[in-house]
């Protein structure tokens, strides 16, 4: 295969959530490798200060789009802002998402409610909202961000695992209605990576330990080890795979 199949020149790419963590390590591979990209925040002057930095470090288009994924108008104009600015949207990372950890019993409607908005209906909305572009071009990328907890569970993850697992069936049935229009879905499942949604825990001795002794490599993941995955999936190289989930997780789930 030519390594050209990776190449992302002349794509563009959305990223929710992207305007730090994860999603910042995501946006600045994807334009490394080409493409122009979008990244999103609630924070009007954060996704500003994102799309400044990834234009200055890669040379790439960067624009930042302040939005709350969780409101389907506010995502319409999401991807109508993106489309108009850049030209055209080929590839969809749903990337933001959010954790709380509570005891079943202890858990209120409130923050149920709150993780399964932005784990799970984000990612309807985002994709409802992107896919006519896609195929109207008759070609799209869509990469959503599950996690290790859609097919294994932890306690006090329930909202998390629920969505998350979720997820992972939002994106087979994604898969099944858009492949004739030349649109893939995949979904990627990180395990633990050393990111600030996992600091609680990786700044709790007793529960770090925990994880430790759960990875087969005996560590936290480096987010940039997920970029390679990220790329390939947003590429004509992965043009035969999709409704796939990919664990990546130091092998947590391979006991």
């Amino acid at each position: 295969m030519s390594v050209n199949k990776f190449s992302l020149e002349g794509r563009v790419a959305l990223i929710t959530g992207g305007c730090q963590g994860l999603g910042l390590v995501f946006a600045k591979a994807l334009a490394e490798a080409g493409a122009a990209v979008a990244v999103t925040s609630r924070d009007e002057a954060k996704a500003a200060d994102a799309a400044r930095q990834l234009r200055e470090e890669t040379g790439r288009p960067a624009l930042g789009v302040a939005v709350d994924v969780t409101d389907s108008r506010q995502v319409g104009r999401m991807a109508e802002e993106t489309a108009q600015a850049l030209g055209r949207i080929d590839i969809l990372i749903n990337n933001a998402g959010i954790n709380v950890r509570k005891p079943i019993l202890e858990y209120d409607e409130e923050s149920w409610d709150l993780v399964q908005s932005t784990n799970l209906k984000a990612p309807f909305l985002c994709a409802k909202a992107v896919v006519p572009y896609m195929i109207k071009q008759q070609y799209g990328r869509i990469i959503n961000m599950s996690s290790m907890l859609g097919t294994a569970a932890l306690a006090e993850r329930s909202a998390y695992c629920s969505s998350k697992g979720g997820l992972i069936q939002l994106t087979k049935v994604m898969a099944l209605e858009w492949a004739g229009h030349n649109i893939t879905a995949n979904a990627v499942c990180p395990g633990p990576f050393a990111t600030d949604l996992n600091k609680v825990v990786m700044n709790n001795p007793e529960a770090n330990q925990f994880f430790l002794d759960h990875l087969a490599i005996k560590r936290w993941g480096n987010p940039d080890e997920l970029t390679g995955l990220i790329i390939y999936l947003a590429s004509e190289a992965s043009s035969f795979m999709t409704g796939s989930s990919v664990v990546i997780d130091g092998g947590w789930t391979a006991e």
